[in-house]
């Protein structure tokens, strides 16, 4: 357990100053907003228009798709550059880490990342109203026959 205790100590002071710094500056920073600080800056240019919307959330789970495939190719090349050295253990490791990627890319194409097209609302099939469920209504009364308007039914003969 003593091999680990540089490795503890430097996470919780890594932990400690970001957390320190965070707090520092919200205590210790001026708090003088005007509408020059408040405004878009974009190279010194001043805006003429106003700034776009946006971009949804799908766009950046996208992009962190793209990362996780890039992480799981650097992994993979080490991994195919030394296969025969790590044996078995490093076959099921890269499996495993193989494994939580694929995990995470069925589950974010599951929440519809890549449905880059209009919203689609829910919409109401059925509406409950008191002449759908009456009796009168039957497939005669309700099935309209396209096509057979005005025309003499014709029997076929078999």
């Amino acid at each position: 357990m003593g091999q680990y205790l540089p490795i503890v100590v430097l996470t919780v002071l890594a932990v400690l100053f970001g957390a320190g710094s965070v707090v520092a500056s919200k205590l210790l920073a001026p708090r003088r907003p005007n509408s020059a600080k408040e405004a878009p800056y974009e190279c010194g240019i001043v805006p003429s228009r106003e700034a776009p919307e946006r971009f949804p959330v799908s766009f950046y789970v996208v992009a962190m798709l793209f990362i996780m495939f890039d992480i799981e190719i650097i992994f993979a090349y080490p991994y195919a550059v030394s296969s025969g050295a790590l044996g078995a253990y490093g076959f099921y490791e890269f499996a495993a880490f193989s494994a939580v990627f694929f995990v995470a890319f069925v589950y974010v194409i599951a929440r519809g990342a890549l449905d880059w097209g209009p919203i689609k609302k829910p919409r109401q099939l059925l509406t409950i109203d008191d002449d759908i469920f009456s009796e009168s209504r039957t497939t005669a009364t309700t099935i309209r026959r396209v096509g057979l308007d005005g025309r003499e039914s014709q029997k076929v003969s078999g």
